[in-house]
């Protein structure tokens, strides 16, 4: 069976206090994993919030009330509909700024043992992607040592990245970097453009939502195969020796925030071929790189798929498409459960025949890729247009 997972979600409210800062309060623990499985068509999901003391709480209060059960090889079953992965975003102190790593362990001991170690790292350990004064590789050994898994997150993005911080992952993590198993691709990039680095060829790429609001869990996410639902678990999904990941779903990069360089005197967004560097209207110096531009400036290779590497399919949620509102998304969701659904399996035939020849013609344009897109960049979100 397909299973889909997103990696990556913020805690915005636990405890009634915050966690994530800039996360909308309704990203409580159960709202997530709610809205993860009956809205969003999501299998598994794995929040990056878990070492905050006040998430761990409401964590133990739903485990006592019998709502999450701990699974034997690590994870936990929400209701019997959706299983959770305990993780922390973290921001280690680099060569040249910080960047951010996601961390998962198999069960909520060693979350709480991990949390306890943090705490003479980081200011408040009740606030999300807190700055911790130790670098990548100092993470690395603690996280390995508890048995957790570590995964360079948005690797590309122009802040609090590694490659914002350095021209090669393995500077980061130096003789550690065989280690590195997965790498989190981010909003503005996707396996087409991260594989014109020779040294990601062997690494496995996640495409998760970074999702700081309910509706943005499941912008972007992954398949995996699985015998059946008894097969998901910590182990089958990080420390296999065959990782099961099957394809990536992602939103094209240009819709990302950062996708191409943009000035940050007069608002210039590149369109030109990268990399572009500085502004050609105003020929200031002071802008912030795209992703496609950096990797163009990094690259050692032309574009080839590796072998082992899945399928890329983008993925637009509903909420991009201009002429389906709120309205018709909670119709097309009451009828086909999820969004995964409506923007993937269902045959377009049974939305035209339930809602109609313009809703269906454009999802089918969608699918189908046939829309202008106006790119991203410097913290603005690109545009999808469908004529």
């Amino acid at each position: 069976m397909k299973i889909f997972a997103d990696l990556h979600v913020h805690i915005g409210k636990a405890r009634n206090k915050p966690v994530k800062i800039t996360a909308s309060k309704d990203l409580t623990l159960e709202k997530i994993l709610t809205t993860a499985y009956l809205e969003k068509g999501l299998n598994v999901i794995g929040i990056v919030d878990a070492a905050s003391p006040l998430v761990l709480d409401e964590i133990i209060d739903i485990i006592k009330k019998g709502e999450l059960v701990e699974l034997d090889k690590g994870g936990y079953l929400y209701k019997n509909s959706v299983i959770l992965f305990l993780g922390s975003e973290l921001e280690t102190l680099e060569k040249n700024g910080v960047a951010h790593s996601l961390v998962f362990f198999p069960k909520i001991i060693e979350m709480i043992g991990f949390s306890k170690i943090m705490e003479k790292y980081i200011k408040n350990i009740n606030l999300s992607s807190q700055k911790a004064s130790i670098n990548a590789r100092e993470l690395l050994k603690i996280v390995e040592d508890m048995g957790g898994v570590l995964i360079p997150a948005h690797v590309f993005t122009p802040h609090k990245s590694f490659y914002a911080c350095y021209n090669r992952l393995l500077f980061a993590f130096e003789n550690c970097f065989d280690r590195i198993k997965f790498i989190e691709l981010g909003l503005s990039a996707d396996s087409f453009l991260a594989d014109h680095l020779r040294e990601l060829e062997e690494k496995v790429f996640l495409s998760n939502s970074d999702a700081h609001s309910l509706e943005k869990i499941g912008r972007e996410f992954n398949e995996f195969y699985a015998k059946d639902v008894n097969d998901i678990n910590f182990e089958t999904i990080f420390h296999e020796k065959e990782i099961r990941i099957t394809a990536n779903f992602g939103l094209n990069p240009k819709l990302g925030k950062y996708h191409r360089t943009r000035c940050e005197n007069c608002g210039f967004i590149a369109e030109s071929e990268p990399p572009v560097t500085y502004c050609p209207v105003c020929k200031n110096n002071k802008v912030t790189v795209g992703v496609l531009d950096r990797v163009y400036l990094l690259k050692d290779k032309e574009y080839n798929k590796p072998a082992v590497r899945p399928p890329y399919f983008y993925n637009y949620p509903l909420e991009l498409i201009p002429g389906i509102g709120k309205k018709t998304k909670k119709l097309l969701l009451d009828k086909f459960h999820s969004e995964i659904n409506v923007m993937h399996l269902v045959e377009i035939k049974e939305i035209e025949k339930n809602f109609g020849k313009k809703i269906a013609e454009k999802i089918s344009k969608v699918r189908e890729g046939k829309l202008d897109l106006i790119s991203g960049g410097g913290g603005i979100y690109g545009k999808l247009i469908i004529d």
